[in-house]
C-alpha cells in the first residue's frame, strides 16, 4: 500500500529488536539492562501501543473477491474465542461498503503469505487492527471503485458503493464482477476513514460470525481436522516433574496389534498405529528411561516462589518509601500483609495435538495454535526444510488463554508423519494435557504501607516473587531471562496505580522452577491485582474510611486517573455499593489498569454452609472504545466467570515429582452453581479508540470476592484458592 513512511517509536523498536533481532537485543542489554527492562515492562502494561507487525502493503493478500458473494477476509488473527472475528468483519464491512453478512472470515494459512508477526494473545487484535484493517478495506474499496469506473465507463466520481454493489445512474455491477478479469490492481494512496459517527456497524452489537457453527457442532476445531489415509500418533510423556528423556525400550511395543511404526527421536518417542486406541496402547508398552535429579513436592514449590529468592527488579518507584516504611517499623506505625495464589492449569477444553502431512519435501499442519508464524520455524527447523515449504494451517480453538503459544505437538505429529510417509493425528490425553501444561505460575506478596495521621497512604511497597511467564515460552525462549534478568510477563498488574500517594515502589522477583510455568490469560495481573487491591481494602478499614472513597482519594488527576476513577464511580453507582453487610450478603470491591483499560468490580457473595457464593457482580469497564458492545459485555461476563474459578478454586499440586490433579473433578473448578446470578456490565467510551478488552477484566476479580467475604465474616483471604480459606 503506498503511503508515506511511518516512524516508529522507541517501544516498538525495543519489541521488535526482541522479537526479531538477538544481536540487537544484546547489545541493548550489555549497554542498558534496567532501561530495557523497563521499557519491555511498558510494552507488556499497555500493548495497546502495538501496532499489527504483519504485511499491510496489500489489500488483496487479507481479501478474496469471488464471482459470488461473499468477500473472504483471511484473518492472520486466530479466533480463540472472544470474538475477534466478528470485530474485525466489523471493521472491515464499514469501510468497504458492504454487510458483515457479505463477508466470510477464515483463518489465513501460512502458506498465503499473510502472517501475524507475532502471535494472537495480549488482547491486542482488535485494538492492533483497529487502524490498518480499516485502511486495508478503505483501499480495497477505492480499488474497486476505479475498476467498476473503467467497466461501467464512468467516471470514478460518479461510482456510488452499497452493500457490495457499485452503481451510476442506471448501470451497477456487484464487486465479484467488477474483480473479474483484474490482474494487477492500481492500489492508491490509503484513503481517508469515515467519521466514527457514520459507521453503520462498527460499535454496534453485530451477531457473532461463529456462532452458528459452534451451535451446531461443525468441525471448525483442530481436533476435528482429518486428511485422507491419515494414521493415529501417541507421544510418551513423562509423569514426574524435572525429568528428562533418555532413551526407550520399544520391543513389545512395536509388536503391538495396528503398530505401523515406532519412532526413536533424541528427545522423545512415538507410535504410529492404524488407530487411536492401538497407538495409545502401544505407547503403554514402551519403557522410557526418564532422568532426574531430585524429587519435588507442593512445598518445595513454594519454597522456591519466595521474595528475596532469584533475580530482583525494581520495576517502580516514586518519592522515598523505603525510607520511611522502615522508620514506620520503629515506630510500629507499619501495615504489612503476605498473599499468595497457586500453581493454575489452562485446562482448557480441547487438548492439544495436530494433524501433519509431510511428503516430497512438503509439510502441511492442521492445528490450533496462538503462534502460526513461530509454528512454521519450528517444523521447518525441525524437518530441515525452508518456512516456505511448511504450511500451517490454523483452525477454531478450543480454549486458548496462552496455553496454545506452545506448540511442540506440530513437531511431533510433523516427524511422525515424516517416519511411515503418511498423515498422522496425534494428541495429548487429558491426563497428559493436564501434566504437559505450561502453568500459570504460583506467586508470593508482601505489601507494606504506612498511613498518615489523617487516614491516607504515605508510603506503599509492594514485592513479589514468581515463576516464568513470558520466558521459557517458543515465544521468548528461555534464555533471555538470564539477559533481561526477572520476567516481565509476572509484572503485569503488579505497579502501584495510585499515583496520587507520595510515596511507592513495586520489586519483582523471578524464581526458578523445574518445569514450564508461562502464558496464562492476563500473564501476572490476577495474582498482582489480588494482593494489591486486598491490601488497599485492608488500608481503608485501617483509615477507617469507605473503601471506595479511599480509592478514589489516592488517584491521581492525569488521563489514567481519571479514566480509572470514572468506571470506579460507575461501578459504585451501578452496584449501589454498601460497606457493611445486610441479610447475609456483603459487597467486596476492586479494580485494576491492565493494558490501558481500567476496570473496577463489585461483588455480593454470602455463605452456603461453609462454601462462598457469589450471588452478583457489577463491572464497569472503559476500553478506549468498544467495537462490539455486546462482546465486550460478553468478555466481561466470561472473566468474572474464570477469575470465580481461578481465584476461588483452581490449583495443581505436585507430589512425589507429580503434577496433579489430572483430570476434571479432582481439579476443581467453578461450576454452573457457582456462577453469579446476575451480572451487570458498564461500558464507558473513554478515548474513541479501541483499547483491549480480553484480559483487563480478569484482574479485580480475586480482590472484590475476598473483599467481600472479610465484610460478611470478618475473615481476612489472603491465599488463593479462596475456598480454601
Amino acid at each position: 500500500m503506498k503511503g508515506k513512511a511511518k516512524k516508529i517509536s522507541r517501544r516498538k523498536f525495543v519489541v521488535r529488536s526482541l522479537l526479531g533481532g538477538g544481536g540487537i537485543l544484546l547489545g541493548t542489554v550489555i549497554l542498558a539492562r534496567n532501561p530495557l527492562r523497563r521499557a519491555l515492562y511498558g510494552v507488556l502494561e499497555n500493548p495497546k501501543n502495538l501496532t499489527y507487525l504483519g504485511d499491510i502493503s496489500d489489500p488483496m493478500l487479507w481479501f478474496e473477491i469471488r464471482p459470488e458473494l461473499p468477500i473472504i477476509l483471511h484473518s492472520p488473527k486466530v479466533e480463540m474465542g472472544q470474538g475477534t472475528f466478528t470485530g474485525m468483519v466489523q471493521l472491515a464491512a464499514d469501510e468497504l461498503e458492504v454487510r458483515p453478512d457479505q463477508i466470510l472470515i477464515k483463518h489465513a494459512e501460512s502458506a498465503s503469505g499473510n502472517i501475524d508477526g507475532l502471535s494472537t494473545g495480549g488482547s491486542t487484535s482488535i485494538a492492533g487492527f483497529w487502524q490498518p484493517l480499516r485502511e486495508l478495506s478503505a483501499t480495497l474499496r477505492e480499488m474497486l471503485r476505479t475498476e467498476a469506473g473503467k467497466k461501467l465507463g464512468v467516471a470514478t466520481a460518479d461510482i456510488r458503493l452499497e452493500e457490495g454493489v457499485a452503481s451510476a445512474g442506471l448501470k451497477s455491477l456487484p464487486y465479484g464482477q467488477i474483480a473479474q478479469g483484474v490482474t494487477e490492481w492500481e492500489i492508491p494512496e490509503t484513503p481517508a476513514l469515515k467519521e466514527i459517527k457514520d459507521y453503520k456497524f462498527i460499535g454496534k452489537p453485530v451477531p457473532r460470525v461463529d456462532l452458528e457453527a459452534k451451535v451446531m457442532g461443525e468441525p471448525i476445531f483442530g481436533m476435528d481436522a482429518v486428511l485422507p489415509g491419515m494414521l493415529y500418533g501417541a507421544v510418551v510423556q513423562p509423569d514426574k516433574v524435572g525429568v528428562v528423556f533418555g532413551g526407550a525400550e520399544i520391543t513389545q511395543a512395536e509388536k503391538m496389534p495396528g503398530v505401523v511404526k515406532v519412532v526413536v527421536e533424541d528427545d522423545f518417542v512415538g507410535v504410529v498405529a492404524n488407530s487411536y486406541t492401538e497407538a495409545e496402547a502401544a505407547k503403554a508398552a514402551i519403557k522410557v528411561d526418564w532422568k532426574r535429579e531430585r524429587e519435588w513436592t507442593t512445598a518445595d514449590i513454594k519454597s522456591a516462589i519466595q521474595i528475596g529468592k532469584g533475580d530482583k527488579m525494581l520495576i517502580q518507584k516514586e518519592g522515598r518509601p523505603g525510607g520511611i516504611l522502615e522508620d514506620a517499623k520503629d515506630d510500629s506505625s507499619l501495615i504489612t500483609a503476605t498473599y499468595s495464589s497457586p500453581l493454575g492449569a489452562h485446562a482448557q477444553l480441547e487438548p492439544n495435538g495436530a494433524v501433519a502431512s509431510v511428503e516430497g519435501g512438503k509439510a502441511t499442519v492442521i492445528l490450533s495454535t496462538q503462534v502460526v508464524k513461530l509454528t512454521r520455524k519450528e517444523v521447518a527447523d525441525r524437518l530441515g526444510f525452508k518456512e516456505e515449504d511448511v504450511n500451517i494451517v490454523p483452525t477454531y480453538l478450543g480454549g486458548g488463554f496462552g496455553r496454545r503459544l506452545h506448540t511442540p505437538n506440530a513437531v511431533h505429529a510433523a516427524v511422525l508423519s515424516r517416519a511411515v510417509g503418511k498423515p498422522v493425528k496425534c494428541f495429548l490425553n487429558r491426563k497428559e494435557e493436564f501434566q504437559k501444561d505450561t502453568f500459570r505460575p504460583p506467586t508470593q506478596h508482601q505489601l507494606s504501607a504506612k498511613l498518615s495521621e489523617a487516614g491516607s497512604i504515605e508510603a506503599i511497597e509492594h514485592q513479589f516473587a514468581s515463576s516464568d511467564v513470558m520466558f521459557n515460552a517458543a515465544l521468548l525462549p528461555g534464555f533471555l531471562s538470564t539477559i533481561v534478568g526477572s520476567d516481565i510477563g509476572t509484572m503485569r498488574g503488579g505497579r502501584i496505580q495510585y499515583s496520587g500517594i507520595p510515596n511507592y515502589r513495586a520489586i519483582s522477583w523471578h524464581c526458578e522452577l523445574p518445569f514450564a510455568t508461562s502464558w496464562w490469560r492476563s500473564l501476572g495481573l490476577l495474582a498482582n491485582t489480588f494482593a494489591i487491591e486486598s491490601f488497599m481494602d485492608e488500608l481503608a478499614v485501617a483509615a477507617g474510611k469507605d473503601p471506595i472513597a479511599f480509592h478514589l482519594d489516592h488517584i491521581a488527576d492525569n488521563e489514567e486517573g481519571k479514566r480509572l476513577k470514572n468506571v470506579i464511580t460507575a461501578v459504585r453507582d451501578l452496584a449501589a455499593f454498601r460497606d457493611s453487610a445486610r441479610d447475609g450478603r456483603a459487597m467486596g470491591f476492586a479494580c485494576s489498569t491492565d493494558a490501558g483499560t481500567p476496570v473496577a468490580m463489585v461483588a455480593e457473595v454470602r455463605m452456603e454452609g461453609k462454601e462462598i457464593r457469589v450471588d452478583k457482580a457489577w463491572m464497569a469497564i472503559d476500553p478506549g472504545f468498544a467495537v462490539n458492545p455486546d462482546q465486550v459485555r460478553a468478555q466481561c461476563e466470561g472473566c468474572i466467570i474464570m477469575g470465580i474459578s481461578a481465584a476461588m478454586y483452581e490449583e495443581m499440586r505436585v507430589e512425589d515429582s507429580e503434577l496433579k490433579p489430572i483430570i476434571y473433578g479432582p481439579y476443581r473448578m467453578a461450576q454452573m452453581k457457582h456462577s453469579p446470578k446476575e451480572i451487570e456490565v458498564e461500558i464507558i467510551n473513554g478515548t474513541g479508540k479501541p483499547g483491549a478488552v480480553g484480559e483487563p477484566p480478569l484482574g479485580p476479580v480475586g480482590a472484590a470476592i475476598a473483599n467481600a467475604v472479610f465484610r460478611l465474616t470478618g475473615q481476612r483471604l489472603r491465599e488463593m484458592p479462596l475456598a480454601r480459606g
